[in-house]
């Protein structure tokens, strides 16, 4: 199921996730119109298999000229490779050594515990849970909030284990431990990115898996989004970090909206 060379790539995504929006980032970065599709959260896995001819079970996953591409590091390289500029990766060897290895960092010790911890916190707000559910179904199944709801519920307790109370610590130690190898990195580089004097693939990647915790405006989950009291205590704990400031000013200096003019979104 490849999308055909000289056709606009087509975004296969779910809208809230900080892997999508990594990739999404990238496409906008690069001024590439593209397409989306949606599918219904739990129904993208045997859509991710059928596309991946059984490689991957999530998404995002990218059609570019020709070949279907699953995970978002992938995805990114081959928009590297048929888009070289503006460049995501640096030119100089050892730095973007360094750039891939953060990407890998932030993908892998972050990235699934600023997913994990909301849904444990929403877990037990079962009518928040619902209203947010509802949001990010498509079409007229955000009406049915109640059966929406305990979908999610359901789906997230399975899927990622969000009921474990120690599945939850062990996030709250990950991302805080992440935040602390932000400051190190940034600290290290003796400015206001991650590697070099630019934006890369780095500070893209670290600030979108930091998105679910901070919320920027620019972001799929905004600030003003309204979380259980344990999350936002949570977060408002981290709030006067270096790191978590960073992550907003990256999104507001780097981040140009949510979609292109020639994005479109379906399913």
């Amino acid at each position: 199921m490849g999308a055909q060379t000289g056709e606009s790539p087509i975004l296969w995504q779910i809208e809230i996730s900080h892997y999508s929006e990594k990739v999404r980032w990238a496409l906008e970065h690069k001024g590439i119109g593209h397409r989306r599709r949606s599918p219904l959260p739990g129904m993208h896995i045997p859509i991710a298999l059928w596309m991946t001819g059984g490689a991957q079970k999530t998404l995002p996953i990218l059609q570019l000229d020709g070949r279907t591409i699953g995970d978002s590091t992938a995805a990114i390289a081959a928009l590297e490779q048929r888009q070289p500029e503006p460049a995501l990766y640096p030119a100089d060897p050892d730095e973007r050594r360094r750039a891939l290895e953060l990407e890998d960092f932030f993908d892998e010790q972050l990235g699934p515990y600023t997913r994990v911890l909301p849904f444990h916190e929403l877990l037990g707000e079962p009518d928040l849970f619902a209203e947010l559910a509802a949001q990010s179904v498509p079409g007229p199944l955000g009406k049915a909030k109640g059966m929406v709801g305990f979908y999610a519920r359901t789906y997230t307790r399975l899927r990622w284990g969000a009921g474990s109370s120690d599945a939850a610590a062990e996030a709250r130690t990950k991302i805080v431990a992440a935040l602390d190898r932000l400051e190190a990195e940034l600290d290290a580089n003796g400015g206001g990115y991650l590697v070099g004097e630019r934006f890369t693939v780095a500070d893209l990647t670290a600030a979108a898996m930091f998105g679910p915790l901070v919320g920027p405006e620019e972001g799929p989950v905004a600030t003003g989004q309204q979380m259980p009291p344990a999350y936002e205590e949570f977060r408002e704990s981290q709030s006067e970090r270096l790191g978590f400031r960073w992550v907003e000013d990256t999104f507001r200096r780097h981040r140009r909206g949510i979609g292109l003019p020639s994005a479109t979104a379906s399913l």
